[in-house]
């Protein structure tokens, strides 16, 4: 049986997003691939304990603001330079540290920016790791049913103004011509801000209207096959089965809600974080808690394994 590894790796990212990768230093196995850097968890320390370890032994510095994230489990095969092994890898984000960066084992360092990596080969491990980080921690849904046009567009602007990079249009009340005319005052908006835009509709309606994305409701989910081309898509799903389904389709995100109580919905009482957190690190898909989500939550979220929040009512205020 193969011995499972515990690592602590750190996502060193800057105040822009971006964030380190290391290369793999000769004499190891997987040498020249890039990683985020961190190393084995040795008896008796906590993981936070290996990674400020860690950091210090590799990379000359010492953390001083760290977050919990996400635990992924991996099984590397055996290479030429390597032995199979297990890894069990726990994630933090590191946004703040001591010191000046140095490569204590040769390795190079890259700092990538989340859309736009330039680096490979990529260990298998972190590649969906990668793939998470080009999702803001921020997706706001429409709420122009509620507080009419005229007030939502001038919230957009704000949360535009803010840094708000992922949005859902949610409109169902409106009228096909209605919502072509919302659409395209939107995406006029968001063009210049590079915020992407996402239509709750079908992956026809949204190509269409000229939208990045198409965000699936759990009906329009369970009855797709494959994945929508040409289009970043999300889903709404709300239990395990539904869960399992946008990562087998291999989906760019998912929504998982209710995790709290919403005023919509009262007399759910939501999943809580103890079951989110128990169904979201089962995953290799980014998801995104949903219900009863406000920014203070952010960071609990992210502790739970979500790669942020979505906030309708929450995301305007």
């Amino acid at each position: 049986m193969t011995k499972c590894v515990q690592v602590a790796v750190a996502i060193l990212q800057k105040s822009n997003g971006e964030y380190l990768l290391a290369s793999r230093p000769q004499g190891k196995g997987w040498a020249g691939w890039w990683e985020f850097p961190g190393g084995k968890i040795e008896q008796g320390e906590s993981p936070e304990q290996a990674l400020i370890r860690e950091a210090q032994e590799e990379l000359g510095i010492t953390p001083t603001q760290i977050q919990p994230w996400i635990k992924r489990r991996y099984d590397y095969p055996a290479t030429h330079d390597a032995e199979a092994k297990t890894v069990l890898l726990h994630f933090f984000f590191v946004t703040a540290w001591q010191g000046e960066l140095h490569p204590h084992e040769g390795q190079q360092f890259a700092w990538q920016h989340p859309q736009q990596g330039n680096v490979s080969p990529v260990l298998p491990a972190n590649a969906p790791i990668m793939h998470a980080l080009s999702l803001p921690p921020v997706y706001a849904i429409s709420n122009v049913a509620e507080m009419g046009t005229t007030a939502f567009l001038a919230a957009l602007q704000r949360q535009l103004d803010n840094g708000l990079q992922l949005l859902q249009i949610r409109e169902s009340q409106l009228s096909d011509d209605a919502l072509a005319r919302l659409s395209e005052t939107i995406l006029h908006m968001c063009a210049p801000y590079h915020c992407r835009c996402l239509l709750n509709g079908t992956p026809e309606q949204a190509k269409q209207l000229g939208y990045q994305g198409v965000h699936l409701n759990s009906h329009r989910l369970m009855v797709h096959s494959q994945k929508p081309d040409h289009l970043l898509v999300g889903a709404s799903c709300h239990d395990q089965t539904q869960l399992a389904h946008a990562q087998s389709l291999q989906l760019d995100f998912a929504l998982l809600s209710p995790v709290l109580p919403t005023p919509s919905h009262p007399e759910a009482s939501g999943l809580g974080w103890e079951r989110f957190t128990e169904w979201v690190n089962e995953l290799e898909i980014p998801v995104y808690a949903l219900g009863g989500m406000q920014a203070s939550y952010l960071l609990l979220a992210l502790a739970c394994g979500a790669r942020g929040i979505a906030m309708q009512r929450g995301g305007w205020i």
